[in-house]
């Protein structure tokens, strides 16, 4: 896949090494806060910081191609200035094909800066998003494209267009390699789900469903192509478990025979940890952020249990109220964080310095560097 535009850079010049230096003298041992340019900070990471390949999950929420500028008032966030004492705290004014450059300058230096498990998810709006995906694909590779997730961010809302209503934006998931980092995270079961998917009920109350002790693909001279109690696996299937242990289970009460005489395995309700996390997610933002499209906390930490592990370095490099690295740091991973903003830097600040780490309640540390030609 390959997206024609003008001004295209090639690679080589987006990966030429960077002549810019931080402020203070760069620490491995700290997570970091970094205050820049965001082109211009990655480019120093990789030639100066020796973060080649080093980086386990990228999540960057950039700019949505809206021609508009995001503002800080003393009480509100808004879209548009409508006072002086309104503090500014980005533009999205880059549009077409500046804005499409913009973001694959960036998203091939983070593809230089990930490990081959890595992993990066995107948010993006309908807008532009399926143009971002051919350059996500061109970058990446079409066989590394995980998924396209739909995210509800807020309520139905009646706006008098002639189109539908909007409730949604998407995160394009991707990896490095088909190595990548995935712990299959699980939604708990509802109230509702419990009662479709578990219909039965034993003598105790507990809600119960089953499954077949069988499974596709036959093993001729194994143990589990075996007979047990008189019974064979169905043509072209094999049991589960070898016959031994299904006569464990069958003792311990966890196998229903049918009036048939066919058994099937018991699956309580209350034993399974959840269901599997699909690709339509309900994280709704709040009403009334501390910052212009601050994205939910709870979604980023999901984000961060699937694609990445305790001690894997986060990396953002938009990352505005820094729900990103609270997310990292509240589950124990390393993190680089980095906004052109000041009052977005501010903010995360202020966000860092609410969160209490360890058993005596210790301030979160971190290394704050400024970029400096």
């Amino acid at each position: 896949m390959y997206l024609h535009y003008q001004n295209k850079k090639e690679i080589s010049e987006l990966l030429k090494l960077s002549s810019y230096r931080f402020d203070s003298d760069w620490s491995l041992d700290k997570n970091k806060l970094i205050h820049g340019d965001n082109l211009k900070v990655l480019q120093t990471l990789l030639s100066n910081c020796d973060l080649k390949s080093k980086v386990d999950l990228v999540y960057i929420d950039p700019p949505f191609s809206t021609n508009s500028i995001f503002s800080i008032g003393e009480d509100r966030v808004s879209t548009v200035s409508s006072s002086l004492s309104d503090k500014i705290a980005y533009k999205d004014k880059l549009t077409g094909s500046s804005f499409l450059e913009f973001l694959r300058a960036r998203l091939v230096l983070l593809r230089e800066l990930m490990s081959d498990k890595a992993s990066i998810y995107l948010h993006i709006d309908y807008k532009i998003g399926h143009y971002v995906k051919i350059i996500m694909d061109e970058i990446f590779g079409i066989d590394n494209f995980r998924n396209d997730i739909t995210r509800i961010k807020c309520n139905p809302k009646n706006f008098k267009r002639k189109a539908y209503g909007n409730i949604k934006d998407m995160i394009l998931f991707y990896s490095k390699t088909s190595h990548n980092t995935w712990n299959d995270p699980l939604d708990s079961f509802s109230e509702e789900d419990a009662v479709r998917l578990f219909k039965k009920t034993d003598a105790n109350g507990r809600q119960y469903t089953t499954i077949p002790l069988h499974a596709p693909g036959e093993t001729k001279n194994g143990p589990t192509g075996r007979a047990w109690r008189g019974i064979f696996p169905p043509k072209g299937r094999h049991w589960r478990s070898e016959p031994k242990v299904l006569e464990e289970l069958d003792k311990a009460g966890l196998i229903e025979w049918s009036k048939n005489n066919v058994p099937r395995k018991k699956i309580y309700a209350d034993e399974k940890q959840g269901k599997k996390k699909q690709d339509i997610w309900e994280y709704k933002d709040s009403q009334y952020p501390v910052y212009p499209t601050e994205k939910n906390l709870d979604l980023l930490k999901s984000i961060v249990l699937a694609s990445s592990n305790p001690g894997d370095l986060v990396l953002d490099c938009f990352c505005g109220s820094g729900s990103t690295i609270q997310a990292a740091e509240e589950l124990d991973r390393q993190w680089i964080g980095i906004d052109e903003s000041i009052e977005a830097i501010n903010v995360t600040k202020k966000r860092l310095a609410k969160i209490e780490k360890g058993l005596f309640s210790s301030a979160v540390s971190y290394q704050f560097l400024e970029l400096q030609s």
